[in-house]
């Protein structure tokens, strides 16, 4: 398989490295696996002869015509950290050779990956409408914001719609990677993430931090504030609502607008965020825990967290 990685200028140095690290390490062991398995010809492509990488190493790309006849479109992140920054460069003359290599790579039919900020040249492109996706957790309040039409789900690691693969952040790029190799050879995806020990995380919920993204609106910050102070009490959306001075119907827009789910489900995150916290962190017990994040049954409290951090109790208390 071909694969086209792009590099521009400020693009994150160890997102791009997950990547041709990744797939470097399916080529050299795909002969060890009882199965055929693809090779992954890469070839980095840029809009500029050279590049600087974020950090500054030089990069020698090949011209961005040649991934035209390539299988696969990768775009690694920008290694931007400010969401209004990011946005303007997304969004400005510097990235548009990007943005139409990416238009004209989904016109012809060919797969295209991002992850982390790299979402954003996608779905500024827009061959994200209307199609699933996540991106890095801390700044999918802007991308909501910008991209009202993609349906974005902040909490999943990876996700694959129609042709178009995205993965959360960071450090993500390696999930991205593996989930390249794994539509090859899931057997050999699983050896190569053995050889590195990478542990599968299907998920950012466990490191989303609630009160991060209800910073950036006034109406959800407030929320969030009063149910901090109100988490071993029942909560309703109408009383949470009346406290910090709104409808409850605006409510209901601030919070999906922002955190991308509704006021209740943001409670609950809350009261597993305390949870987890306790439970790393104090020897409490799962009754007094759970009557201190609002649950009057500890099994209530028990079945959330395994759902939400995919982890036991006894694996939280374990994780000090």
């Amino acid at each position: 398989m071909d694969v086209a990685v792009v590099v521009y200028d400020g693009v994150f140095d160890s997102g791009l490295s997950a990547i041709l690290d990744v797939l470097s390490y399916a080529n050299a062991l795909g002969e060890r696996i009882h199965e055929p398995s693809p090779t992954w010809n890469v070839t980095l492509v840029g809009p500029a002869p050279q590049v600087r990488t974020r950090t500054g190493f030089l990069v020698a790309p090949e011209p961005l015509e040649l991934a035209e006849t390539a299988d696969l479109l990768v775009v690694p992140a920008l290694g931007q950290s400010d969401a209004a920054a990011l946005l303007d460069h997304v969004g400005g003359e510097e990235s548009r050779p990007v943005r139409d290599l990416v238009v004209r790579t989904r016109a012809r039919g060919t797969p295209v990956a991002s992850a982390c900020a790299g979402t954003f040249l996608l779905a500024e492109a827009g061959v994200l409408d209307g199609l699933r996706a996540t991106t890095t957790w801390w700044l999918s309040p802007a991308f909501r914001s910008r991209y009202p039409e993609v349906r974005l789900d902040h909490s999943r690691m990876v996700i694959a719609c129609e042709g178009i693969t995205t993965a959360g952040a960071a450090f993500g790029h390696v999930d991205l990677a593996l989930a390249i190799v794994r539509t090859g050879s899931p057997a050999l995806a699983d050896l190569v993430a053995r050889h590195l020990v990478v542990d599968e995380r299907p998920s950012q919920a466990a490191y989303t931090i609630p009160s991060a993204l209800a910073q950036s609106d006034p109406t959800v910050a407030a929320f969030e504030l009063w149910t901090r102070e109100h988490l071993a009490e029942p909560i309703t959306i109408p009383e949470a609502a009346g406290a910090i001075g709104v409808s409850e119907r605006t409510l209901q827009r601030a919070v999906q607008r922002t955190m991308g789910t509704s006021p209740i489900r943001f409670v609950q995150d809350l009261r597993i965020e305390r949870a987890s916290h306790l439970l790393r962190t104090t020897g409490l017990s799962l009754e007094t825990i759970s009557r201190k994040v609002g649950y009057e049954h500890p099994n209530t409290l028990r079945v959330l967290l395994r759902e939400r951090t995919g982890k036991t109790t006894s694996a939280l208390r374990g994780s000090k």
